[in-house]
């Protein structure tokens, strides 16, 4: 299947997916925000990375800030922070650009690495959107986290491809539906942005169709 403009939908919300389905909802389908001291913090670094007026060469290397992607196979599309294109024989050709390169996308993130796997996801989608974009198979991928100060190199292996794959699918069919799902409440509720939005105690209260239904099953 291809995908096209009206049903393309956000790189930036795989990490809003995995972290939580609902939050994901919410603010892709509902359009709901609101910001909390986590998302301030990640916006000025993003802020800082997607300069994309800037471009510049080290060592050979071509670091370029906000490239827009996209992949209509998946039907995906965003801004990568950084893309380093390093001179390589086996690589991509650029236009107006000599020789070949490998591409290798780099996310940045306030925090440190998770127990889940949204960020690797996250720039793997990136990466994909590249291997599309410039007919090119690309390895690795790269996350700089900005507690830690330390860039980690994440192997794009076939189980993260179909997990991505897996994960967008998803993401495709409850947009296609306009479903928000209910509440799951968890831990990750306290640091979530959107706990005033969604109000995850809500789960606790019983729905006017649940309350009809088990006083006609006492009777």
């Amino acid at each position: 299947m291809t995908y096209d403009d009206d049903n393309i939908l956000s790189i930036s919300g795989i990490q809003h997916f995995v972290f939580c389905r609902r939050q994901w909802a919410l603010i892709h389908i509902e359009q709901q925000w609101a910001e909390n001291l986590l998302t301030v913090s990640g916006e000025i670094m993003h802020n800082k990375a997607h300069d994309n007026t800037f471009s510049e060469t080290r060592n050979g290397v071509i670091v370029s800030r906000g490239m827009q992607v996209a992949s209509y196979e998946l039907g995906i599309f965003g801004e990568c922070d950084v893309v380093e294109f390093i001179p390589s024989e086996g690589g991509a050709l650029l236009y107006d650009k000599p020789g070949k390169y490998t591409i290798i996308p780099v996310e940045y993130k306030h925090g440190e690495p998770k127990v889940s796997d949204a960020d690797i996801l996250q720039v793997a989608a990136q990466a994909l959107c590249l291997e599309n974009m410039f007919c090119t198979s690309i390895n690795e991928v790269h996350i700089f986290y900005g507690k830690t100060k330390r860039r980690q190199r994440i192997e794009l292996t076939d189980d993260i491809r179909i997990r991505l794959k897996s994960v967008v699918e998803e993401m495709h069919e409850l947009y296609r539906r306009k479903y928000t799902p209910k509440v799951k409440q968890n831990k990750n509720c306290r640091a979530c942005s959107l706990k005033d939005l969604c109000l995850p105690k809500i789960t606790k209260i019983k729905t006017v169709k649940r309350y009809i239904s088990d006083m006609t099953n006492e009777d």
